[in-house]
């Protein structure tokens, strides 16, 4: 067994680190090290950081979002569209759908996809919210439209196909991520799944 290198302070910090997607043992070495040589720049800024996130940070009750406030500033904004939900698998989908800010709609976190294979039913994941969320379009709901923006997985394709079952009852309009071509990429250099989806989604001109 190889003898540690540091005290138990230092290697409790590299454990933790190594447990940070993206990161593996050497990685988390590397970033240890370097939080030490910018102790004052870095690492006491970072600590404090992660302190006041711990205590702070909450889920938004209506969306699922992680924000300091709970409904979250995304559900605060009057100038999103009410009439259009997004639903995504996770929190780091909805951020990566505002960093590209092709809309600007309210959001819904499901906390996962439909997977039997690991015991996750639909009972595990936000959907009686949701349903909740939109179960009142019959009598003043303003949605009008769900988008589901799900993983193009075999869990994702069979979470959305549920979800578009379990709201047909409301009347909502269902739609979906079209999948294929992206933008600047080459026939070439697709694999045939990819090129599979983007047939089957082709669009009129």
């Amino acid at each position: 067994m190889a003898q540690s290198l540091a005290g138990p302070e230092i290697e409790r910090l590299i454990q933790l680190l190594a447990r940070v997607p993206g990161l593996g043992p050497r990685s988390a070495r590397r970033a240890t090290l370097h939080l030490m040589k910018k102790r004052e720049e870095l690492l006491a800024p970072l600590g404090e950081a992660m302190r006041i996130a711990a205590e702070r940070i909450v889920t938004c009750e209506t969306c699922g979002n992680l924000d300091t406030q709970s409904p979250c500033t995304l559900c605060h904004d009057q100038r999103r569209d009410e009439s259009i939900i997004v639903v995504v698998e996770s929190v780091a989908d909805l951020w990566a759908l505002e960093r590209a800010g092709a809309i600007k709609a309210r959001y819904h976190v499901l906390g996962g996809t439909l997977s039997p294979f690991d015991g996750i039913g639909p009972e595990d994941l936000s959907l009686p919210k949701l349903v909740d969320r939109i179960g009142g379009h019959v009598s003043g709901s303003t949605v009008r439209e769900v988008i589901l923006a799900l993983n193009a997985t075999v869990e994702g394709q069979t979470t959305a196909h549920y979800i578009t079952d379990l709201l047909a009852p409301t009347g909502v309009k269902v739609t979906r991520l079209a999948h294929g071509v992206p933008v600047g990429g080459e026939l070439d250099y697709l694999d045939e799944g990819t090129l599979s989806a983007a047939l089957l989604s082709r669009t009129s001109l």
